[in-house]
């Protein structure tokens, strides 16, 4: 932070913008403690000079530099007067999303503040949200759609999203019940070898979607929501057979469906009910030959009315940020060698 008694006077050809922050608003919440989110506004606007004094923030430098420095700014007090705190994670996404409609790379009048504000599902003391622009798309087209596809990397949010849909539409008695399921497919270790019984050598498969319902549900309400079928948690062959009703049902790790599973599957659905499917065409553990119903379906069903596809990508990964340079860096790789996932089209590896 840049502390200054005297006004800075803007160079010719420069821009000058001011911004006064309300009373009400301390500002530790807007310069962040220790001025980390200061700092990162300084980082991604190098070449501006940003000053602070009291509670006024000027901005100098170029015209296009300083007009979204002022709009950050504008964005930041929209999320601070909702009670949100600004992280340096939002301020940084906030950049991303003002540039990219800066650049005219946006097709949507989404705003930072929207997108960081809406709430999907308070639970234990914490509020699951968004954190990024395609997020807020595919948490909206679960409202709008009666299937939605939600395809791309690890840590884009796709099957925590949807739980968490999952769970606010059973609490607002949208849904009867809530549906979860995976195909238990091996992934270099054979079921047959693992011990205990045939549910014990399930049940790592469906750990993560366990895990997910810990999150957002009193723990001990679980086993009674499961034991009353409220909750399901089944593998994929469980579904066979069956019209789901009056419920909302997420297909997880979807690339690991063949192409009958992937059918099967859509198949099942009945009245008054919601399919979500997620996975990463990128992360595939089916046999070498069988092809993935994920990848095929998006070949058949794309433009289908009432279906829709969100595709997720490397910037909106939430988890730690060298897993979105992880990705990148993969997808490279493979752009520049003809590789998919570092290893040659074809040839059988554990992760295709």
């Amino acid at each position: 932070m840049t502390q200054t008694p005297t006004a800075h006077n803007p160079a010719q050809g420069q821009s000058r913008a001011q911004f006064t922050v309300p009373a009400k608003h301390p500002m530790v919440t807007v310069l962040g403690s220790g001025d980390a989110l200061l700092r990162v506004i300084e980082k991604a606007f190098p070449a501006a000079d940003i000053h602070v004094r009291g509670n006024e923030i000027s901005a100098v430098g170029d015209a296009r530099d300083v007009a979204l420095v002022q709009r950050l700014f504008d964005e930041m007090m929209l999320v601070l007067r909702t009670g949100q705190p600004m992280t340096e994670d939002a301020v940084e996404r906030s950049i991303a999303m003002l540039r990219a409609s800066e650049n005219g790379e946006g097709d949507g009048a989404e705003t930072p503040a929207e997108v960081l504000t809406q709430n999907i599902l308070s639970s234990r003391g914490r509020t699951i949200r968004p954190k990024t622009l395609n997020q807020k798309r595919y948490v909206d087209a679960i409202d709008k759609h009666t299937i939605v596809f939600g395809i791309g990397p690890a840590g884009t949010g796709k099957t925590y999203l949807a739980m968490a849909k999952a769970v606010q539409a059973l609490q607002s008695k949208q849904v009867n019940r809530i549906i979860l399921t995976r195909p238990a497919v091996e992934a270099g270790e054979r079921l047959g070898f693992l011990p205990g019984t045939l549910y014990e050598k399930i049940d790592p498969y469906l750990r993560p979607l366990y895990d997910a319902l810990h999150d957002m549900l009193d723990p001990d309400s679980i086993p009674r929501l499961m034991a009353a079928g409220t909750i399901e948690v089944a593998p994929l062959a469980y579904m066979r057979g069956r019209t789901l009703n009056d419920a909302f049902i997420i297909l997880d790790e979807a690339q690991n469906t063949s192409a009958e599973q992937m059918k099967m599957f859509l198949t099942r659905l009945g009245f008054d009910s919601k399919i979500v499917i997620t996975g990463d065409v990128t992360q595939v553990d089916l046999p070498s030959g069988t092809k993935s119903g994920l990848r095929q379906v998006q070949d058949i069903l794309e433009g289908l009315d009432d279906v829709h596809f969100s595709r997720l990508n490397s910037q909106d990964v939430v988890r730690h940020k060298l897993v979105g340079r992880i990705v990148d860096a993969y997808e490279k790789y493979d752009s520049q060698n003809g590789t998919e996932n570092g290893t040659h089209k074809g040839a059988r590896t554990k992760r295709k």
